[in-house]
């Protein structure tokens, strides 16, 4: 007769749901018919239990070092630039401007910065508005009470002032947006007011989105991004197939989580590859498409 074995992490009562799964090993184990054999039922610590059952966002992960000295920064934080404060960088006599939207963490977050003076080296004048308005979300806080004030809708609305005032000195705009951002550049892509946007790994965004988009648009997707995976922005390609006088290109990078392109581990080549890659696509995609 076949034997249940079972392993507890730590010694104390077991809860009814461990003695469930007890009742369910012996149940098994006695339906296999093998005499000798062993069964053997590890149960995980109360602790391990709770843990496995708080659940990570992936918007979350690998948070940005804020404490970390940007030393070198190109650019320059101009308060109430437009009705936001912003950080810009670049020759704002470029005639092409790329707004960036961030992802949770903000407009402060270093690598976020870092790939704007990246974009502006490329020969644009690039803005990175805070849209968060000085409450970036934190370490600690309910995210989902966090995002019930922080609207990326709401954001958009806030940035039309300032696109309005690029164009006004005869600026083409693009948006690119990041998670969070990404949202607030598909609200604004449905204006009709840019010229261009690209949107990595992003947060928020629906299939019905993709319907209402009236500039061109570039989506970078990551294998492995559990919020926006493969197979929803496949979906989004097929909505914006619908529309032939919408530019569209799409592409998923390869083993890579979502913040894959401003949320990279730095010690990690193939990351920081990855997101070179990513800000090169970008970079590109106005190229093509940002036109004064």
């Amino acid at each position: 007769m076949a034997r249940a074995t079972v392993a507890m992490a730590r010694a104390s009562p077991p809860p009814p749901l461990i003695l469930a799964l007890l009742a369910a090993a012996a149940v098994v184990a006695l339906a296999t018919g093998a005499e000798d054999a062993d069964a053997v039922l590890v149960l995980p610590s109360a602790a391990a239990a709770s843990a496995s059952r708080s659940h990570h966002h992936p918007c979350l992960d690998n948070p940005p070092d804020m404490t970390a000295a940007t030393g070198g920064e190109a650019g320059e934080v101009v308060r109430d630039f437009h009705g936001l404060d912003t950080y810009v960088t670049g020759s704002p006599y470029t005639g092409q401007a790329v707004i960036l939207g961030s992802d949770y963490y903000g407009f402060q977050a270093p690598k976020l910065r870092k790939i704007a003076d990246q974009v502006a080296d490329a020969g644009y004048f690039v803005v990175v508005p805070d849209l968060l308005h000085g409450d970036p979300y934190k370490e600690g806080m309910s995210f989902s009470e966090w995002l019930k004030t922080h609207s990326p809708a709401d954001a958009a609305e806030k940035v039309r002032p300032l696109v309005a005032a690029l164009k006004v000195k005869r600026m083409a705009v693009g948006v690119g947006g990041y998670c969070w951002g990404a949202k607030v550049a598909v609200e604004l892509a449905k204006t009709g007011e840019i010229q261009a946007v690209v949107i990595s790994h992003p947060a928020l965004v629906t299939v019905d989105d993709m319907k209402d988009i009236k500039c061109p648009i570039a989506v970078l997707g990551g294998e492995y991004d559990s919020l926006s995976p493969p197979k929803l922005v496949h979906q989004f390609e097929r909505a914006l197939e619908q529309n032939e006088r919408i530019d569209h290109f799409v592409k998923i990078f390869p083993r890579v989580p979502h913040g894959f392109a401003c949320r990279y581990d730095s010690s990690d080549p193939f990351a920081v590859k990855t997101a070179d890659e990513a800000r090169a696509d970008m970079i590109s995609w106005f190229r093509k498409h940002l036109k004064h």
